[in-house]
């Protein structure tokens, strides 16, 4: 059924929203999968607040244009759909790999990482991309160690004199 210039347009701007405030993109080939399988594609990424959408490529082009993900733009040619993470950098590639897992007709063409086209084969180590809660987590954990190993190392001779004396306590009794 043929779009109207209205519809097409209402497309083109939904996805260049997206696609602007999106911190990752996958666009991946869903050649002969089922009405089925794509419908759990889309129930686990709408669970993982991830954006799918199945456009016509002459209307991904241009709503990707301008964007951080138009690197995408020479990998979209035949039926694709569009994956976009608004929030966590990994979260598609997560989506993705999950899915791949039980369904192998999905085909990887093109990741889009702020900004920069990634090799499609390095869509494990993107899904592997921590979290915002994880990065922050690491970040603390690397920020709190030094004043850790600063306290145990002041504290070590005072400990180190009572171990010494419990020694010599435990050796006389």
């Amino acid at each position: 059924m043929p779009l109207k210039l209205e519809d097409k347009r209402r497309i083109v701007e939904e996805v260049a929203q997206v696609a602007a405030t999106a911190q990752s993109a996958i666009a991946a080939e869903y050649r002969g999968m089922t009405v089925e399988e794509m419908t759990q594609l889309r129930v686990n990424a709408r669970q993982a607040g991830v954006y799918v959408r199945v456009v016509r490529n002459t209307l991904a082009k241009r709503a990707i244009e301008g964007t951080p993900c138009e690197c995408l733009k020479k990998d979209l040619t035949g039926p694709l759909v569009l994956a976009f993470s608004p929030n966590d950098p990994g979260a598609a590639a997560r989506v993705i790999t999950g899915y791949l897992k039980t369904n192998k007709k999905l085909v990887i063409k093109s990741i889009a990482l702020g900004g920069r086209s990634v090799n499609p084969a390095d869509l494990d180590k993107v899904a592997k991309l921590p979290t915002l809660n994880e990065a922050l987590s690491q970040l603390l954990a690397v920020m709190k160690a030094p004043l850790t190993k600063l306290v145990r190392t002041l504290a070590e001779p005072q400990a180190k004199l009572v171990r010494t004396v419990a020694a010599i306590r435990d050796s006389k009794q």
